[in-house]
């Protein structure tokens, strides 16, 4: 796998493709859709993020927001009011990469300014188009993120990811965002109605390394997984862990997951084998 420099906020880099980056998610909501309300409070958040980070996470990815479909907005005084202390504690103690989860501009401007490195966007710029500004000016990396809510999707699933990442894309150009800040994100779930949308995005998603950037993968717990297992949200993790191999194997970089250590085991022998088949690969060209 081709290795990249993602540049980040506050002079940092990540590099992606030699080994699997695991992003924990930390929703400090009360109402997301597996865990809402079990890190709402501050301590609580921290001592979860602290739990992640000893479980292997190389990004805690911060939402104030909860995204499931049906979910009360907030405000994004509220959205702020939940994220900003968390992201300062965790920038203040300095042991991971921070990524702010909001689709906000103004949030995401203060988020960088208390300390993340990155602001993860679930509507791929398309909310808020100046938060790619705010990218641009802090050197924040960007996570663009496919969404399929509010508008009419193209029936081809893969068809869909182009029409809507590359408009995303100009959006980022336009405002400077630099192309090695941007990581890519297919938005399992979001608003891809069936199981069977989300399974054919899985089958298929080695098509989207054609747009050209690194792209992260975030299945965890999703509705799609309890239609093939029959599990409830909490208790997706092996199925979450499932995917995450299946993804590594045809090219995510990055994987956001609520369940660390059984995703960073899972990538661990992922990448194991990929390594092997790089050096029989190698070896095999020099005979």
């Amino acid at each position: 796998m081709t290795a990249r420099r993602w540049q980040l906020a506050h002079g940092r880099h990540l590099d992606l493709g030699g080994k699997a980056v695991v992003v924990g998610i930390l929703n400090v909501t009360p109402d997301s859709f597996s865990d809402g309300g079990l890190f709402d409070a501050p301590q609580a958040a921290l001592a979860q993020a602290r739990r992640m980070i000893g479980e292997g996470a190389h990004i805690i990815d911060v939402g104030g927001e909860s995204t499931r479909p049906g979910a009360a907005a907030v405000s994004a005084a509220e959205e702020q009011a939940r994220i900003l202390p968390v992201i300062e504690a965790l920038a203040k103690a300095g042991e991971v990469l921070i990524s702010a989860d909001t689709y906000r501009a103004e949030t995401a401007r203060l988020a960088v300014e208390a300390g993340a490195h990155i602001v993860n966007d679930v509507w791929g710029l398309q909310r808020e188009p100046d938060i790619a500004h705010i990218a641009a000016e802090t050197g924040a990396g960007l996570i663009v993120m496919h969404t399929g809510r509010d508008r009419e999707k193209l029936p081809d699933v893969i068809a869909d990811q182009f029409v809507f990442l590359e408009r995303s894309l100009v959006i980022a150009r336009h405002n400077g965002v630099a192309d090695d800040r941007i990581v890519l994100d297919p938005g399992f779930g979001f608003a891809k109605e069936t199981a069977q949308e989300n399974l054919d995005l899985m089958a298929r998603f080695s098509e989207l390394h054609a747009l050209g950037f690194p792209l992260m993968a975030g299945t965890s717990r999703k509705r799609f997984l309890g239609t093939v297992t029959g599990r409830d949200a909490a208790d997706r993790a092996a199925a979450t862990a499932a995917t995450s191999v299946i993804l590594r194997l045809k090219g995510a970089h990055l994987f956001r997951v609520h369940d660390v250590a059984i995703n960073v085991d899972a990538l661990a022998v992922a990448d194991a084998m990929l390594a092997r088949e790089t050096a029989r690969s190698d070896h095999r060209s020099e005979r």
